[in-house]
């Protein structure tokens, strides 16, 4: 008897523990469903806020590369547009000048960058006074004077000045020595 006794205080014991993490459960049960209405919420307007940001970034996007594809259009048109056109003077020989038993001499070969085509018909019937200039400018140098990097870009520059002043209103970018040879 004394076994059925504690036996059925153990069962006692164990009803209100067991129907307490009844209670729990379903206490807890009842919370899970409003934590998980409120996840929901919460899930949905993230969802909704991640889809927003995405069609706007993407929009974002697709309008800015149409964009740079108009003004890629728009630079390569303009670079058809002002495609750089040479002009050759040709062969220049001149002797330099100087004190020496041996003259020097300078052989270069020059074209000129001009802005338009139409100008070509035009640069052809001044390509005598620009080549006069030239012989005139180039004949007063002496070997000193084109020697190195700094000889070149100042003969260069020189040659552009004369040019430039030569062939108005033609407009004329720069000169370009195709061949130099200094004797």
């Amino acid at each position: 008897m004394a076994d059925e006794k504690a036996k059925k205080e153990d069962d006692e014991k164990e009803k209100p523990a067991a129907e307490g993490a009844e209670g729990a459960e379903g206490e807890e049960g009842g919370g899970k469903k409003k934590f998980g209405k409120k996840q929901i919420i919460f899930i949905a307007a993230g969802g909704v806020l991640v889809l927003a940001l995405l069609g706007g970034g993407a929009f974002f996007f697709m309008h800015k590369s149409s964009d740079q594809d108009k003004s890629a259009q728009q630079a390569s048109a303009d670079a058809d547009k002002n495609k750089p056109v040479y002009f050759s003077l040709g062969d220049l020989l001149v002797n330099l000048s100087g004190e020496g038993k041996h003259p020097n001499f300078l052989k270069v070969k020059i074209s000129l960058e001009l802005a338009d085509e139409k100008d070509m018909p035009l640069m052809e019937a001044i390509k005598p006074r620009i080549i006069d200039n030239f012989q005139v400018y180039l004949r007063e140098l002496r070997i000193e004077d084109l020697r190195g990097s700094a000889g070149m870009y100042r003969l260069r520059e020189e040659l552009l000045m004369r040019v430039t002043e030569a062939a108005q209103p033609v407009r004329v970018r720069d000169v370009l020595f195709q061949e130099m040879l200094v004797q």
